[in-house]
């Protein structure tokens, strides 16, 4: 991204705030006000850099965008990430408490990076709703219990490095689970056939899903989606 537009986004008032460690920037996230559906701050880009991944820093950008949005009285964040990389997805909704409220598949068209060169740019939107009991309690430490059984559109089978995707051809029946591969981007770079057969199946399980009017609260352990009617449990 061009510093000047960068520049412009900071001038503007937009979320955009660095982490430095040692002296140095590793990580940024930066936002810009959106209004579809209400005013909300549309969280565009965090990015860490490698070694520091899973130490914090996303995790304290985050924090400082949460508070940020709040001190100028925006109570929604959202954003787009790729469902299938469930590392991100575990963040997203188990660690921050963003829901998943639909599913865009090619969101951003071919994209020529490293990671998403030659794959559908599919994305799931998420909705952090800032001061909702469900962000405040996982914020506040309190995991709480949430549903790990129920209705299998799509399962694993086979190595867990590289799995095989399963359709199961189950009725939509809240709540539904739909399994992803541990690391979809490293089975990818194994196996691109593979990785385009997890690309169309989990896009079909994914649409039947919000289809029906679910939404996506939560990721187990397993790497299974928790898809569930939005009226349950607090959002």
């Amino acid at each position: 991204m061009p510093p000047s537009l960068l520049r412009a986004f900071q001038h503007a008032g937009g979320t955009f705030y660095g982490a430095e460690a040692e002296g140095e920037l590793v990580g940024f996230v930066l936002g810009f006000l959106g209004w579809s559906e209400g005013v909300h701050m549309h969280s565009h880009m965090l990015a860490v850099v490698p070694e520091r991944e899973s130490r914090g820093a996303g995790y304290a950008l985050k924090l400082a965008q949460r508070a940020d949005c709040l001190e100028r009285g925006v109570e929604e964040v959202r954003w787009t990430y790729d469902p299938l990389v469930a590392r991100n997805a575990r963040f997203n909704l188990t660690r921050l408490g963003a829901v998943a409220t639909a599913f865009l598949p090619g969101f951003y068209g071919e994209m020529p990076d490293r990671l998403n060169r030659g794959d559908r740019s599919d994305r799931f939107e998420v909705r952090w709703r800032l001061t909702s009991p469900r962000v405040e309690s996982l914020l506040g430490g309190d995991a709480g219990v949430h549903p790990v059984a129920g209705t299998s559109l799509l399962e694993l089978e086979g190595p867990s490095a590289v799995p095989q995707p399963v359709e199961t051809g189950a009725a939509v029946d809240a709540p539904v689970l739909v399994g992803v591969p541990h690391d979809f981007q490293a089975l990818r770079a194994l196996d691109p056939e593979l990785g385009a057969r997890w690309r169309d199946a989990s896009a079909r399980a994914f649409a039947s899903c919000f289809a029906a009017g679910l939404v996506a609260t939560w990721i187990g352990p397993q790497g299974r989606y928790v898809f569930t009617d939005p009226g349950n449990g607090p959002a």
